[in-house]
């Protein structure tokens, strides 16, 4: 598994790397990982890890961007002689590991989980959109098959010309995230008291638009909650200073604040699926998202939630209102939530992401049906 992050960063990326490495280690294969930004030599759920050189991100050090170059990864491929290469969410790690793969007559399975474009574009940097595609065109069309999380990031990848995609949506920890963890002694000490608690859960950065919470600004009736933590944490601050920051939560502590949510709102229009949605969900907490990208699966809007116009401050507010004032509604759509996702265990993902491998190897003729 060659990714763009890993741990000890928290991302989207992060996540579903180690719940496939999870699944790997119950169901007794090998594997290997490999990141820039971590320790080398330590070990996840059973599978090693190396750690590619690096250097930070210009404006964004937390962010870790591989140099390692076609020989490394060849080398470490001919030692491990792995039978297909996972690669999550390739932007820079991905033209290396594709020509090495190709040297070694190595099956690839790209999984499209970053919408680099789109963040190009939110960013203010839109000549860059179109090098953006372009060059991720040319990392998945290399790939045997470009697996997508969602039927929007699907459409959106075929009128872009990409080709040879399936769809692998992502599970959800149903016991972690669950109704059952939510609690009166942390709805209190994050500022409940009679208000109805809204909360964001993610990263701090400016394409999450987590700025269209300020609508709320000042509204006796809500508390608004911001879980996570990132380059936009200060001026979201200054922007919302009666929200309540939490700062990076993970675990149980994470588990808690979520399912001790009222309503859960995601405001970035670039998900390609939006994870936090989905574990909201399983904990029993009506979401509002925008009606674009991941969401769209996710969200049945008027049963386990709403979906608002991508944006749309006004829609935005108007939709969480109509939950802020109906606490029978909103209980009504978390336990409908909750019912939606119950069945989409990561036990059961993995199984269907170990299909696609044996898929691609099946059509490379490496294994026979």
């Amino acid at each position: 598994m060659a990714s763009e992050s890993f741990l000890p960063r928290i991302n989207g990326v992060t996540n579903s790397v180690a719940r496939v490495l999870e699944h790997v280690e119950r169901t007794g294969h090998d594997a290997i990982v490999y990141a820039p930004g971590v320790d080398d030599g330590t070990s996840y759920a059973g599978s090693y890890v190396v750690g590619l050189p690096w250097v930070p991100m210009p404006g964004y050090r937390e962010v870790c961007i591989s140099t390692a170059g076609t020989r490394t990864f060849g080398n470490h491929f001919r030692d491990f002689r792995p039978d297909v290469i996972h690669l999550a969410s390739p932007f820079v790690i991905g033209p290396p590991v594709i020509r090495a793969a190709r040297q070694l007559d190595i099956p690839v399975v790209a999984v499209f989980q970053t919408d680099m474009a789109g963040f190009a574009s939110q960013y203010g940097l839109s000549a860059l959109q179109d090098m953006a595609w372009n060059r991720l065109r040319r990392i998945h069309d290399a790939a045997d098959v470009t697996l997508v999380p969602s039927s929007a990031t699907y459409r959106m990848l075929e009128e872009h010309g990409f080709s040879r995609l399936a769809l692998w949506p992502r599970g959800v920890d149903v016991e972690r995230f669950h109704p059952q963890h939510r609690s009166e002694v942390v709805r209190s000490s994050i500022g409940a008291e009679g208000r109805v608690l809204v909360g964001y859960v993610g990263r701090l950065a400016a394409e999450k638009e987590i700025s269209q919470l300020s609508v709320f600004n000042g509204n006796p009736r809500v508390q608004v909650v911001i879980v996570g933590d990132g380059p936009e944490r200060e001026s979201l601050q200054a922007l919302m200073p009666n929200a309540h920051f939490t700062g990076l939560l993970t675990g149980h502590e994470l588990a808690e604040v979520v399912a001790s949510l009222d309503i859960a709102v995601h405001t970035g229009r670039h998900e390609t699926f939006c994870q936090s949605v989905q574990e909201a969900m399983a904990s029993g907490v009506p979401v509002v998202a925008p009606a674009s990208g991941g969401p769209l699966d996710l969200v049945q809007s008027s049963r386990t939630g709403w979906l608002y116009r991508p944006g749309d401050k006004q829609d935005l507010h108007e939709r969480v209102m109509d939950l802020v004032g109906d606490s029978y509604k909103r209980t009504a759509m978390g336990q409908a939530a909750r019912a939606a996702v119950e069945h989409r265990t990561w036990s059961h993902i993995g199984d269907v992401l170990f299909g696609h491998y044996e898929a691609t190897r099946l059509a490379r003729g490496l294994i026979t049906g």
